[in-house]
């Protein structure tokens, strides 16, 4: 399953249900924390694909502020790189404004860094028990926001695990973006 929205200005957002591990474009975002030790869900399944050296370059640029991020190489993902939002500390809890803040963090590192796409999971909605619909609320508010200031990412993608992932940030992402183009 897959939506797609033109956010304008040459953005497009993509929900679709599927593997982040999978994602051919330049870049997939890691929910992490704070000292991007990548342990068990999302950054489990990244380094497991991916290879540990995603997660010694990650862990030799932290620790960061929680609502920081850093950029990596992909190792051998499809994507060339991992940015890496902290969206928790040590005490792997988080709520609004980490994964507000590290969002933002992801976007701005991929804008700056002058990668194209980047594709999201549903930050801290796994180990960090954040519920599907805030999350939504808040990563797609990002979305949004970033939308309306001049970048050169061209696709922001969230691809989701599970269909049930996959309505809720589709309707969020309809309930804001009105009707999908495709």
């Amino acid at each position: 399953m897959e939506s797609t929205f033109d956010l304008g200005g040459g953005l497009v957002l993509r929900v679709r249900e599927g593997d982040l591990c999978a994602y051919e474009g330049d870049c997939v975002a890691n929910a992490a924390n704070n000292h991007f030790w990548m342990g068990a869900g999302v950054a489990g399944a990244l380094k497991r694909a991916g290879g540990a050296e995603i997660e010694r370059e990650a862990a030799a640029q932290g620790p960061v502020p929680v609502g920081g991020a850093v950029l990596t190489g992909g190792g051998r993902l499809q994507a060339r790189h991992v940015v890496h939002g902290a969206v928790m500390g040590q005490d792997l809890v988080t709520g609004e404004e980490p994964i507000r803040a590290a969002t933002g963090a992801c976007l701005a590192l991929c804008r700056d860094r002058g990668l194209r796409s980047v594709a999201f999971p549903a930050f801290g909605t796994g180990v960090g028990g954040f519920p599907l619909e805030a999350c939504a609320r808040i990563m797609l508010g990002e979305v949004e926001r970033f939308a309306s200031a001049p970048g050169s990412v061209g696709e922001v993608a969230f691809v989701l695990f599970g269909a049930a992932a996959y309505r809720v940030f589709e309707e969020e992402a309809r309930r804001r973006f009105s009707h999908p183009t495709a």
